[in-house]
């Protein structure tokens, strides 16, 4: 699809090429990821890429388990243009053309305000199953995309091996089994998922496949079959990790095929959306669905959408870079929170995102880095249809590393720890975020 130059203002910004080299370089690794396992198909799509982590399949059938989507808002998402700041006078002062007027949002109370593009969203802000964390983010300020998603993504500062926490979170299950987490090394999944604990990266529920089949036999279910049972053959007495990998090809193919065999039928009237910029991430939230709804044991589902690298060109309320990619983001979650009806009993998700953006809108009507943010949750669990965390206000001259920032009040592993305890409690969350002392939020009922 060709996409118009505004969609991508940073391309004149050289502070952000590090940015856009590591999205391309992920996408041609991705790539290589089935080439170089021979076994299962695997890729990314577009502005969203999927990971999903798979649990012990013994408990397939008992829809008991609960699940964790963890959306993660790629290119610095601006938490100020979202969850809006109305009270405090400063933020319309700094924003002269894209702020967003109090008389337009959405659950406002004196001091915040919901964008206008989360208005899909409103029914469970006001059924208490949506909530918003205001100033939330790194410890320290950290202005560098990869050095910043790096740290907010491995979350252990101490480790000296390139684990995420969702890695961990999973390693701590002691039923694991090939299919608890297929991972692809090659098609170079996150830090989220990166780690000891086997994950699987893919594009769509349907391309889980194994590769080589002829296509013109691509339909014929005897020889496929009988392709099965040669990489059986030849994978059974393979030894090291390559054997391993290719072993858990075929589980993993195996287990999933009946999900993905039939055309997936949102339900509850659920609509997702089909025009650019929601494509890729309705898609992949459609799948999730599917994935939840098909009771592999999956536990963790972690999907990007970006880029929300604007220093430039961001909009205004009603048009713009800024209000599409919102717009998208409300339109898609709605979507899915409604496909789950009942389901979202035990699917909680959350956004998360490297760093903010400033306070003052640039030159060029953009917003350069900057350090606190947002978090949005959703689903089972949640303290919603309010605002958490303590405001410091925007213009703090006793904070030292306040420099047109919105400084950081609480830390996101609190937030996440916070899920975790509630929704995983036979995981420790001591173990997941190591050397961290939790926080109450009081985000999660």
């Amino acid at each position: 699809m060709t996409r118009p130059k505004s969609t991508d203002p940073a391309a004149g910004d050289p502070c952000c090429a590090d940015y856009r080299a590591g999205l391309s370089r992920r996408g041609f690794l991705a790539g290589l990821g089935a080439a170089a396992l021979g076994g299962v198909a695997v890729s990314v799509f577009g502005d969203a890429v999927r990971q999903v982590a798979y649990a012990d399949t013994t408990t397939t059938g008992t829809s008991a388990r609960n699940v964790l989507v963890v959306l993660s808002l790629r290119g610095a998402i601006d938490g100020l243009g979202v969850v809006v700041p109305h009270g405090d006078t400063a933020y319309a002062a700094a924003r002269p053309t894209i702020a967003v007027p109090t008389s337009k949002l959405l659950a406002a109370d004196s001091m915040f305000g919901l964008h206008p593009g989360l208005a899909p969203l409103l029914p469970w802000w006001q059924s208490k199953q949506f909530a918003a964390v205001q100033a939330v983010g790194l410890p320290m300020p950290n202005r560098s995309h990869f050095s910043a998603m790096e740290e907010i993504e491995e979350a252990d500062p101490t480790e000296t091996v390139r684990q995420g926490w969702v890695n961990r979170m999973i390693g701590l299950d002691a039923g694991t089994s090939p299919t608890e987490a297929v991972h692809l090394t090659s098609a170079m999944p996150p830090t989220l998922v990166s780690g000891p604990a086997p994950t699987l990266a893919a594009d769509r529920l349907s391309d889980i496949a194994l590769v080589g089949a002829n296509p013109l036999f691509d339909t014929d279910a005897s020889w496929r079959a009988r392709r099965r049972q040669g990489l059986q053959t030849v994978w059974s007495g393979a030894t090291g990790t390559l054997g391993a990998a290719g072993r858990q090809a075929l589980t993993v193919t195996d287990v999933l095929a009946q999900a993905a065999a039939t055309t997936y039928q949102p339900q509850n009237q659920a609509t997702y959306p089909t025009a650019w910029p929601a494509t890729d991430l309705a898609a992949a939230l459609k799948d999730t669905a599917q994935l939840i709804r098909a009771d592999v044991g999956t536990e963790v589902v972690s999907i990007d959408f970006g880029s929300w690298d604007y220093h430039a060109d961001y909009g205004t309320v009603d048009s713009g870079n800024m209000a599409g990619m919102v717009g998208a983001l409300g339109s898609s979650i709605a979507a899915f929170l409604t496909d789950l009806g009942s389901d979202l009993d035990r699917v909680t998700v959350l956004t998360i995102s490297e760093f903010g953006r400033r306070l003052g809108e640039n030159g060029a009507h953009g917003l350069d880095h900057g350090w606190g943010n947002m978090m949005l949750l959703f689903g089972a669990g949640v303290n919603g249809g309010r605002y958490h965390g303590t405001w410091p206000g925007l213009t703090d001259p006793a904070s030292p590393y306040v420099d047109d920032d919105l400084a950081v009040t609480t830390d996101y592993r609190d937030v996440i720890g916070e899920v975790l305890a509630k929704r995983f409690p036979d995981r420790s969350v001591a173990a997941v975020f190591p050397g961290h002392q939790q926080s109450p939020i009081g985000v999660m009922s």
